[in-house]
């Protein structure tokens, strides 16, 4: 159901919390904004792609732009001047988390790093993040692991050139990126290409992103979260609980072996596990199986989107995949194999290629909203206490004033300048700043480049149905992330007859 026929159908039924509602603007000194209607506020204008719409509404009212969804008060940033402000100068008063109510799933928000506010638990979990699941020599350790799961992507690509079958390859990603993951927390692979064999943890993990990714009348009216009015939360209960239980069952069997014999496993649930029985106060069982969760839920959508649409840009663009191919081939000309992240350095094509498809397609447009702490002033105006902030780094990534030719996949702007998404340079920030930039960036850095520069190194592609790479469906959809509208279906053909032509 899209937005406006969703807010249309259940705006009669508001009447009733009219009352509960603001109807005007209390405070004078908000950023501008349209002014909002009785009971919806301002709802209708998100249209089907908030992003693109709030863009649109931030050209004429300005990049710090105040609104009414529903009954919550919302500021949208659209410049990195203020996005700067917000996520660096007051990073303090803006570090808290507007939660929404699937985020409420088997009490997940009570536990994560990802909507915890930012007191002792959030930054003992944060701690614990980088020192045991981040750290260079962490990913340094676990390098052969996401190797070998490259090569398995690129032998079911290989069986699918042989079968002339095409690959769907957003769910090829999200299964590598999954394993990755799996046997990076748990030493074991929880998906196969196969997707007709029994997934139960992918399943779940998908029918969660999907949940988090429908319009959810409780955010919007939170006077209504208690009767789950879409059911929502519900049927997220439901997925959420098949992931603990997964979860606690992987936990007791380790347990049970690391009471019966010397472990010798290095992967990450072992060293949680060793932290919990040194000090469970510090952090428990409980904190464990929801971070977890969070990495899941987070870690596997956003990456295998921005593949997809990186493959998609490429092969919508013959040109850039030719010189993207050139730059790998020629770099490895002397060597076997796929590239490894050691030759990430070395492929600045490359790495412009990921930058340039962060920036048009970032894969949470809005970052993670914020939530203000109290009353700040910002530009004159003053964001009160507990508006939502949304950081719209979609229209930062498509504004004409900080990009030339704003709507063009064209990599080379990213040679000729030093930005990078590590959070430092505001007008590139698919990653988030400040103290609650995405804890992962350093796995997906390495996750992205590798998966890409492998399934460009060892194939050329063809449009399933012969289409022509002009005329690709390039339109994308909001959700929790902000996936293709069509999944790339792509046709792999073998290059090592063509490698003659890239040497």
């Amino acid at each position: 159901m899209d937005y406006p026929t969703f807010f249309l159908l259940l705006s009669s039924l508001l009447t009733l919390i009219y009352a509960l509602s603001t109807s005007g603007r209390c405070n004078s000194r908000l950023p501008p904004g349209p002014y909002p209607f009785p009971i919806i506020g301002s709802l209708l204008k998100l249209g089907n792609k908030p992003h693109r719409s709030l863009a649109t509404l931030s050209k004429r009212y300005g990049p710090l732009m105040s609104l009414k969804l529903g009954s919550r008060t919302t500021i949208v940033v659209s410049s990195p001047d203020i996005a700067k402000q917000i996520l660096h100068t007051h990073d303090i008063s803006f570090s808290s988390r507007t939660i929404p109510d699937t985020a409420r799933v088997v009490d997940h928000h009570k536990y994560s790093i990802v909507w915890l506010p930012t007191g002792d638990q959030w930054r003992r979990l944060r701690r614990i993040s980088r020192e045991y699941l981040f750290s260079v020599q962490r990913l340094d350790g676990c390098e052969p692991l996401r190797a070998e799961k490259v090569q398995e992507l690129i032998d079911h690509v290989d069986r699918c050139c042989t079968n002339e079958k095409a690959v769907n390859i957003g769910a090829a990603a999200f299964t590598t990126t999954f394993n990755v993951l799996s046997k990076f927390i748990f030493s074991l692979d929880f998906a196969e290409y196969d997707t007709k064999s029994s997934q139960e943890l992918k399943e779940a993990v998908m029918a969660l992103v999907e949940l988090g990714g429908k319009p959810n009348l409780a955010d919007f009216f939170p006077i209504l979260k208690s009767l789950d009015p879409q059911g929502l939360l519900r049927k997220g209960n439901v997925y959420g609980k098949k992931l603990l239980t997964i979860f606690d069952r992987i936990i007791y069997q380790r347990m049970q072996l690391r009471s019966s014999s010397t472990s010798t496993n290095i992967d990450v649930l072992d060293s949680l596990l060793a932290l919990v029985q040194k000090d469970e106060f510090a952090f428990s069982r409980d904190d464990i199986r929801h971070l977890f969760f969070a990495l899941f839920i987070a870690g596997t959508d956003t990456t295998s989107g921005t593949l997809e649409w990186a493959m998609a840009e490429l092969i919508h663009n013959p040109e850039k995949m030719k010189m993207a191919r050139s730059e790998i081939i020629k770099l490895m000309q002397n060597s076997k194999g796929n590239i490894q992240e050691m030759h990430i350095s070395q492929l600045p094509y490359l790495q412009a290629v990921i930058k340039e498809t962060l920036r048009l397609h970032p894969p949470v447009p809005f970052l993670i909203p914020r939530q203000a702490i109290h009353d700040v002033e910002v530009q004159g105006f003053i964001v009160p206490k507990n508006a939502q902030i949304l950081c719209n780094v979609w229209a930062m990534g498509h504004d004409p004033n900080v990009w030339s030719e704003p709507e063009t996949f064209m990599p080379e702007r990213f040679l000729e300048v030093n930005i990078d998404y590590k959070g430092q340079d505001y007008e590139f920030i698919p990653f988030g700043a400040g103290r609650r930039i995405c804890p992962g960036l350093s796995i997906a850095h390495r996750m992205l480049h590798i998966m890409l520069g492998s399934l460009i190194q060892n194939f050329d592609w063809r449009l399933e149905g012969n289409i022509r790479p002009q005329d690709m469906d390039m339109e994308d959809k909001f959700g929790l992330t902000l996936p293709r509208k069509v999944p790339l279906m792509a046709i792999p053909i073998k290059l090592l007859q063509f490698s003659n032509k890239f040497t």
